[in-house]
Order: structure tokens, then C-alpha cells, then sequence
């Protein structure tokens, strides 16, 4: 069966014809439960997200802040299980028909067996991997699987990467490029910073991906901010922090789905 990297690319085109960026929305598996964190996504797509980035959890999330840091040790104490992310793509792809991606360190996939996850992945209809911690230049055998399997591959570019940089990672990625809008890990910020735009404006002189910003957007005005310069706007710990700061798990549910719809109207403001 072949994963759907066309759905991702399709999806981010019509966010584009309908002159606005795309809202990406991040939420780890397992969290608080594997079957409460498959109604989280669900409940974000719900909302408006047109794509979502389930986080396989890790015990060292190097891109990652405290907020999901949280997450990620609550679904690990939970568990969780790869298979238990792969279940979370399949049932909220199923659920949607909507593109749902995995974000992952690279050690758990290496571990689990690039064939086997690639394979699995395609199956449960997942769209693509974004491997932040994966070189480019060791990227060639995840590639060559993910390309058989249907699969895209999301690298991550930084405002301290060099535009010769930027045109290497891009010409190996597909899907979109994540544009990181500062340095640091991930977390909501009062300001998303001056620096992603033109990351975004250098990344783009490279590639004709689509370029989405995550790092740091919290609320609909940020929102609104980044879609103005960019094809997508990322958000993961705004999402994670209310499902934390809720009473129960219904009301963090509708606490992201309500996240959702603001943030959606937020980059529709934009166009």
C-alpha cells in the first residue's frame, strides 16, 4: 500500500489556491492515552487543522521544550509504542481522510528498522515523516524507502543555516519545509520573531516546496503574522498546553478544537 505524500501535497496546494497558508497542528501520541490522544487529533482536524504532526515520543527530545517534554513523558510512562503511533495515523487518517505526518527523532526508527517502519507507516495511510535529527547526507536509505512507500520527507531548516545549506536540505526533502522561526525548542513566545520571514524568503530562492513556520505560534494573531509570509503555520505546544492545563480530558478536547478553529480563521484573516 502506498502512503499519501500526494494527499499532503494536494492539501497544501488547495490551502495555497484558496490564498491562504495551511495550519499544521502537532500533538504526541499516547498523550494523555493512546485512545484520548487519537480523539485529540481527531478534535484538532475537527477544528480546522488541515494537517497533523503526531509526535512518536521521545526520552530526549532535542527540538523539543518543556511543555512537550511533558506530553512526551506522560505517553511514555503510558507505554506507548510505535505501534501505538501507527494506530494513532491510522484511526485519525480513517476518521478524516485527512494527511497526518510523523514527527520523530531519528535512534526509534533506526532501532524499530527503516523497511518496517516506512512499510507500516504507508499502510496506516500516514503521509510522511518530519526527522529533525536526521543529516541530509545520511538521509539516503530512509529516502529511497520512503519514495518506494509513498512516504514525504520534512526536513527542518534554521535561521543560522546558510543559503548554500538551505538548497542542499531542500532538494532532499518533499512535502513542505519546516522552516524553525527561531533558534531554540519548541514553545509558545510572546513574539514569533523577524528572523522566519526571512528564513522563509531565502529557504523559497532554494526550492519550490512549500515553506511552513512553526516555533513559537501560540494564538490566532501570530497566526495571522506568519501566514502572511509563509505556505503553512506549525503549531505543537499551544495544543499540547491546553490539553495539559484542562480540568479533564473532554474539556481538552474542546479546548483544541476551539485552539483549532482560532487559529484556522487566523491564517484565513491573512489572505
Amino acid at each position: 500500500m502506498s502512503g499519501n505524500v500526494e494527499l499532503l501535497n494536494d492539501t497544501l496546494a488547495k490551502a495555497k489556491a484558496e490564498n491562504r497558508a495551511a495550519l499544521i497542528a502537532y500533538l504526541p501520541a499516547g498523550f494523555p492515552t493512546v485512545d484520548g490522544g487519537i480523539e485529540a487529533v481527531k478534535a484538532v482536524f475537527d477544528g480546522g487543522a488541515d494537517v497533523v504532526e503526531v509526535g512518536l515520543p521521545h526520552s530526549d527530545p532535542v527540538l523539543d521544550g518543556p511543555v512537550i517534554q511533558t506530553a512526551d513523558d506522560i505517553a511514555l510512562k503510558g507505554g506507548v509504542k510505535i505501534a501505538d503511533v501507527l494506530r494513532t495515523v491510522r484511526e485519525a487518517h480513517a476518521a478524516t481522510g485527512k494527511p497526518v505526518l510523523v514527527m520523530t527523532y531519528w535512534n526509534p526508527i533506526d532501532r524499530y528498522g527503516i523497511e518496517r517502519f516506512t512499510a507500516e507507516l504507508a499502510e496506516a495511510g500516514g503521509a510522511g515523516c518530519i526527522l529533525p535529527d536526521l543529516p541530509v547526507e545520511e538521509s539516503g536509505v530512509w529516502r529511497e524507502h520512503a519514495e518506494k512507500h509513498g512516504l514525504g520527507t520534512v526536513f527542518v531548516v534554521a535561521p543560522s543555516s546558510k543559503d548554500d545549506r538551505l538548497a542542499t536540505i531542500t532538494a532532499a526533502g518533499s512535502g513542505f519545509v519546516y522552516a524553525a522561526s527561531l533558534m531554540g525548542v519548541t514553545g509558545t513566545r510572546e513574539s514569533v520573531g523577524a528572523s522566519a520571514e526571512d528564513l522563509v524568503r531565502r529557504t523559497r530562492a532554494t526550492t519550490k516546496l512549500p515553506v511552513c513556520v512553526g516555533l513559537g505560534v501560540s494564538n490566532a494573531v501570530q497566526a495571522k503574522e506568519v501566514a502572511v509570509f509563509s505556505d503553512g503555520v506549525i503549531v505543537g505546544s499551544a495544543f499540547v498546553k491546553r490539553m495539559l492545563d484542562a480540568p479533564d480530558h473532554a474539556a481538552g478536547l474542546v479546548a483544541v478544537r476551539e485552539l483549532a478553529a482560532e487559529l484556522a480563521e487566523g491564517v484565513r484573516r491573512a489572505s
